[in-house]
Parts: structure tokens; sequence; C-alpha cells
């Protein structure tokens, strides 16, 4: 079975930089076809895809994010990561990793649990 483990700091000081990293089991993530992906939840509203990064490890990050995020991988680790500066307030929020059964089509298959990061000073 899949599972995928989100871990980082739970608490970010304002234009600080945020690491978080999925670690995958259960599956390769540089398996065809898959694509895995950062996504986040701010208190009270919906879910955010914030990148993605693919089985050939091409990324690609939201527009209006671009400047502040960078997401790589460690294949030797089989895990993931997402870097996102310059946090502020409007960071805070639920950050999801999930995979894509293939890279375009949309669909989640497995998630983590969810690690929630809060930015204050």
């Amino acid at each position: 079975q899949v599972q995928l483990q989100e871990s980082g700091p739970g608490l970010v000081k304002p234009s600080q930089t945020l690491s978080l990293t999925c670690t995958v089991s259960g599956d390769s993530i540089t398996a065809d076809y898959y694509a895995w992906h950062w996504v986040r939840q701010p208190p009270g509203k919906g879910l955010e895809c914030m990148g993605t990064i693919d089985y050939l490890g091409i990324t690609y990050t939201r527009p209006d994010l671009k400047s502040r995020i960078s997401i790589s991988r460690d294949t030797s680790k089989n895990q993931f990561t997402l870097q996102l500066r310059s946090m502020t307030p409007e960071d805070t929020a639920v950050y999801y990793c999930a995979r894509e059964i293939a890279v375009g089509s949309g669909g989640m298959d497995y998630w983590g649990k969810g690690t929630l990061v809060t930015v204050f000073s």
C-alpha cells in the first residue's frame, strides 16, 4: 500500500523559508507515470494546488507562487520536498502531499495526512 508522510516545522516566522518533505513508501517516485503534488488548505478555504514534480523530475508550480516556491526530490530516499520562501501569515495552512495517478489526469489517489504550518511572529 502506498503511503505518504509530510514532515517539517509546524511554526514558521514571517520572511522565513518553509521546508517540507514528503516521504513515500510502497511505490517509487520515479515509477511511470505518476506526478507528486503539494497541496495546501488555508483555514476556512478550499484546497490549493501549489506545484508538482513528476516521475521524470519535471516540475510545475503555480504562476502566482513561482517566485517563491521550489520543488525537488531525492530519489535515493524516495522523498520530494517543498520550499516556500518569504513566508507570510497568509501562508498559514494545512500542507498535504499527494500522488496523481498519471501526469495531467487530475486524479489523486493517495494523500498524506497533512501537516499544519502556522506563520506568526
